[in-house]
């Protein structure tokens, strides 16, 4: 098992691309220089995320989505609280 995430993820159970390993482990995602914590699925190669539209949800339950496109590069893993020192 490698540390590196995939180059495309989604949060949706349903999805070809969920991968829970890899969620619990935490990704954090950059989308044009800024860390983005909003992002439901990305696509690295592609260049695109999905972030969710507010509190909006489909018929089905299931957030309603925007895509957007610009750089995506790999931020700080989140969901993951490291041990160390503060000092």
């Amino acid at each position: 098992m490698t540390d590196t995430p995939p180059d495309r993820l989604s949060t949706d159970p349903s999805s070809p691309h969920f991968d829970q390993a890899a969620l619990e482990r935490g990704i954090g995602i950059r989308f044009k220089g800024a860390e983005r914590k909003d992002v439901e699925e990305y696509d690295r190669p592609a260049g695109w995320i999905r972030v969710a539209i507010g509190k909006k949800v489909d018929r089905h339950g299931r957030p309603l989505t925007l895509k957007l496109s610009g750089e995506v590069g790999l931020g700080k893993p989140r969901g993951r609280v490291r041990g160390g020192s503060t000092s």
